[in-house]
């Protein structure tokens, strides 16, 4: 006989993740574990609790933004369609992604630099985006970093763990000492679906309108 019920499965998983999580669990804190237990949920792999990192502030922060109706900009379609919708909507906020915009594709391409380069420049000029998803392209922490240094405009947060091998776990290092709240992956790993994971959990302690 399997269990059929989406919530038992997913209250069973997470018992088993704390499980074998064992005393690694205690290092981390009341408001940062069930990110990483979603995070691990999500992939199936325990090694992101020895490489997960949170700046002090984050998930306070996000989680004050996101009940005042801050928007989100994300690298990805994945992240927008991963990202609960029905929780973000509640909140009056919403999550954007630029890149497939013509304006976009046309800046991308005359100015030489990738889509996700030029999405974050779109971004930055949307007043209410003050939180940033990114899960696949580096090139968009340090286009990020390159638009905050110019403007002088700051984020309130930015969960940033691009996938990959070429400038992923650089950028990350990047974004640690932009002094702005974060959420990363240290190294290689992440991705979309981490990303999106890493918000849904906040979200989850939110109690909706």
């Amino acid at each position: 006989m399997y269990v059929k019920n989406p919530e038992s499965i997913e209250s069973k998983s997470f018992a088993i993740i704390e499980e074998e999580m064992g005393q690694q669990a205690l290092k981390f804190s009341q408001e940062e574990l069930p990110i990483v237990k979603r995070v691990i949920h999500t992939t199936a792999d325990f090694e992101y609790a020895d490489q997960i990192r949170f700046h002090p502030d984050a998930i306070r922060i996000i989680r004050e933004a996101l009940i005042a109706g801050a928007e989100i900009y994300a690298d990805t379609s994945m992240i927008v369609s991963g990202i609960n919708r029905k929780k973000i909507k509640a909140l009056s906020s919403c999550v954007h992604n630029f890149v497939h915009d013509h304006d976009v594709a046309l800046r991308a391409k005359e100015a030489g630099i990738t889509r996700s380069m030029a999405g974050i420049e779109k971004a930055m000029q949307v007043e209410n985006i003050q939180l940033y998803a990114i899960g696949n392209a580096p090139t968009a922490i340090y286009r990020l970093k390159e638009c905050i240094e110019m403007t002088g405009k700051k984020p309130l947060a930015i969960v940033g763990a691009p996938i990959g091998f070429v400038g992923a776990a650089e950028s990350k290092e990047v974004l640690m000492k932009m002094d702005i709240p974060y959420i990363t992956i240290e190294g290689r790993k992440g991705g979309s679906p981490v990303v999106a994971a890493i918000f849904n959990a906040i979200l989850k302690g939110i109690e909706m309108p």
